[in-house]
């Protein structure tokens, strides 16, 4: 059966987060439901079994019904970040064993003479060398010799090593050696699994090459080994449907494919919300739009303009420090993959509140995740988080979450924030939870800003659109404190990134570096790369058993100016004879975009065109209109109401308690709270909101200017 899901078909999306994890159920009309059940670490595909498993007994619905699952996970995060990946080696030339420790120069927190760099993911005793050369031009200085590889072998085979990565200097000019080694390793070594560097990232730069293969590899045994699990535990209750994963970069790739190459999934599921929000910012007409995603862990931003996503070519994963900057860069384990652009802070609904030494509040980045998860849910956390300050606050319904699936105990929640807040600083229960709320709304300011001030955009020129479980909550005045005068809250935002896995599109990228020292900028070599990648993907998602006729390609490069290190990328014309007007065309682009990044063009007027980048898209069927269902044990259609507390000025207010299909194009005056089976949006007092044509929830800010839509 092809990858691709039949027109009518029962498509499910499965998102894991760190408290939840959420799952939309797509029928072939085009109907949602949505359910959200607790995750269930260490075995997280055990949630997505037993979710689907209930849906399908209360629905009635066979096995056979379901055409589709896509998949986002937080497994290869969470291996990084608890640092549980394989037992991995590295060989690498002779001379430069140690490029994952030298890394580049940068210290995130100047002023910490106790911060450490992060341990590299392969100790030094596993990391070999092995005598060759090969130049920057691609020819071969010292010649490999296979022989010098069995002792290595016979050490990786006595240490039990499960993964090895080989990242050879200047494979991404003459990869040769680089090959005979894999090829070596795999005959000699069966059952271990072998990156070479030449496959994941052929780039220049050997430290961001070693360390995004050597990140790879640390993953691999343990993503193939859930990803099999899963299957087998879908195929244990009959569902045979194909198993789809999100990459970082807003794309689908089979299950297979992630095992090998996991190192693209890492963000998946934030992935999967910016997919969305595109979708939908592009349905209503705004083509610029801020994301803001907070879940239970953390809180994430995007930017989409002129309704396209914003990418970049690198992210830092497994950075303790919840200051999202670029910046602030080597606290974590970079990698040179194209992902979407998203800035990521701790300050999700189970961070953790906490004053330090000084007296002054902190939120996150340390979280209460599912287990024991914030301390209202009774499961022996007695610290407070954001979830328990905004219970204390009134904004949540006092007796459960999830539409009545998690029963919560607001009496935990008061004491666990007078303990350790209100009574050390000598504040009363209320105002100790509104800065507990104010300091998470900081946070994500900070993450915004990451993704628009600091790529010299505005945040007054966009609107906000809020989703997770947790974001509708916050984002009216994080809307306040960045001037935007209008925030979004979609159709099921609680899942919504759980909806965006099925509406993204089979998607495979590819990079090469062609920079000569020449400095000639070839058509030529330029145009050879590209086709050489191109076909490359087109013929791999052939073997996926995809028709090569729905196969569209798009291309990029990595431009800079002469003497520059850092470079911006540009799309790029797909053609069949490049020329020097089409190279003209680029470093057109890249000159608005610097100026745009930067506020100012460069004097200088040469460029360099640094990688190629190549993109093979499937196309998928998408239902233009959907119904979303409220859930189970929905809010009831009748106007209730609740003390909620927004600040010393306005003190506690009688708040009226709503649900989304009771607002209509009239403007409502807040406070309002309008309470859902998978979020709670909170209109304060001096906004108003409105249901606009497609369901949207929406809220306007006063005084932050207006937001700009399409005629």
């Amino acid at each position: 059966m092809s990858p691709q899901a039949a027109p009518r078909a029962l498509r499910i999306g499965a998102d894991i987060g760190g408290t939840f994890t959420d799952l939309v159920f797509l029928r072939p009309a085009g109907g949602i439901d949505k359910r959200k059940v607790p995750s269930t670490p260490p075995d997280y595909s055990r949630a997505i079994v037993e979710g689907v498993l209930a849906y399908g007994r209360e629905q009635d619905l066979s096995p056979a019904d379901v055409q589709e699952v896509v998949h986002a996970t937080t497994v290869a995060t969470n291996a990084i970040i608890e640092r549980e990946g394989a037992r991995t080696a590295l060989i690498t030339t002779a001379g430069f064993r140690d490029v994952l420790e030298l890394r580049r120069i940068r210290i995130p927190l100047t002023y910490d003479i106790d911060w450490r760099k992060p341990p590299p993911l392969v100790e030094r005793e596993w990391r070999f060398t092995v005598p060759e050369r090969v130049n920057a031009a691609g020819d071969v200085l010292v010649p490999l010799d296979p022989d010098a590889l069995d002792p290595i072998i016979e050490a990786i085979r006595c240490e039990g090593i499960e993964a090895v990565a080989v990242c050879l200097l200047h494979s991404y000019r003459q990869p040769a050696h680089e090959r005979r080694i894999g090829e070596i390793l795999r005959e000699r070594l069966p059952g271990v699994h072998v990156s070479l560097s030449c496959e994941i990232l052929p780039e220049m730069l050997e430290f961001e090459r070693t360390s995004t293969t050597v990140t790879n590899a640390y993953l691999a045994p343990l993503v193939g080994r859930y990803l099999t699990s899963l299957r087998q535990d879908l195929n244990d209750t009959e569902i045979r449907a194909p198993l789809l994963v999100m990459q970082s970069n807003g794309g689908l790739i089979s299950s297979g494919y992630a095992a090998y190459r996991p190192v693209t999934i890492i963000e998946s599921g934030p992935a999967a919300g910016v997919v969305a929000a595109a979708r939908a910012a592009h349905a209503c007409g705004y083509p610029n739009v801020i994301t803001l995603d907070m879940g239970g862990t953390t809180a994430k931003a995007s930017i989409i303009e002129r309704g396209k996503i914003l990418r970049a070519a690198e992210y830092e994963v497994g950075s303790p420090i919840s200051v999202s900057t670029r910046l602030m860069r080597g606290s974590g384990y970079i990698l040179r993959i194209p992902v979407i652009d998203v800035s990521e802070v701790g300050a999700g609904g189970g961070s953790i509140a906490s004053l330090d030494p000084g007296g002054s509040l902190h939120v996150g980045p340390r979280s209460a995740g599912a287990v024991p998860g914030p301390a209202c849910y009774g499961r022996g956390n007695d610290r407070p988080t954001v979830t328990d300050a905004n219970l204390v606050l009134g904004y949540l319904d006092p007796g459960s979450l999830a539409g009545g699936s998690l029963m919560i105990d607001r009496s935990l929640a008061e004491n666990a924030i007078r303990e350790h807040i209100a009574g050390p600083c000598g504040l009363s229960l209320h105002d100790a939870a509104f800065g507990v709320h104010l300091v998470a709304n900081s946070n994500m300011v900070r993450a915004i800003k990451t993704v628009s001030v600091e790529r010299g955009r505005d945040p007054g020129d966009f609107v906000l659109m809020a989703f997770g479980g947790a974001g509708p909550t916050h984002a009216a005045e994080v809307a306040r404190a960045l001037r935007i005068g209008t925030v979004i809250v979609p159709p099921g935002p609680g899942v919504f990134s759980a909806y965006g896995l099925l509406g993204a599109e089979i998607e495979l990228h590819s990079c090469r570096t062609v920079v000569s020292y020449r400095r000639d900028n070839d058509p030529g070599a330029l145009q050879a790369a590209l086709d050489e990648m191109r076909n490359d993907l087109v013929r791999r998602l052939r073997d996926e058993g995809f028709d090569e006729s729905d196969v569209v390609t798009t291309s990029a490069v990595d431009i800079c100016y002469r003497g520059q290190s850092s470079e911006l990328t540009v799309p790029f014309p797909v053609c069949s004879a490049i020329t020097g007007d089409t190279i003209r065309q680029a470093t057109a682009l890249f000159e608005e975009e610097y100026e745009k990044t930067y506020g100012h063009r460069g004097e200088n007027k040469e460029f360099d065109i640094v990688n190629a980048r190549a993109v093979a898209t499937v196309p998928r069927l998408v239902h233009g209109k959907v119904t979303w269902a409220n859930g189970p044990m929905a809010t009831q259609e009748k106007s209730t109401g609740r003390q909620a507390y927004f600040g010393r000025e306005r003190g506690l207010l009688q708040t009226g308690v709503v649900s989304r299909t009771m607002l209509t194009a009239s403007p409502r005056q807040g406070p309002l709270i309008i309470q859902e089976y998978d979020t709670t949006i909170v209109i304060p007092p001096d906004c108003t909101v409105f249901l606009d044509p497609s369901g949207n929830v929406i809220i306007n800010v006063p005084a932050t200017g207006s937001a700009k839509k399409d005629p």
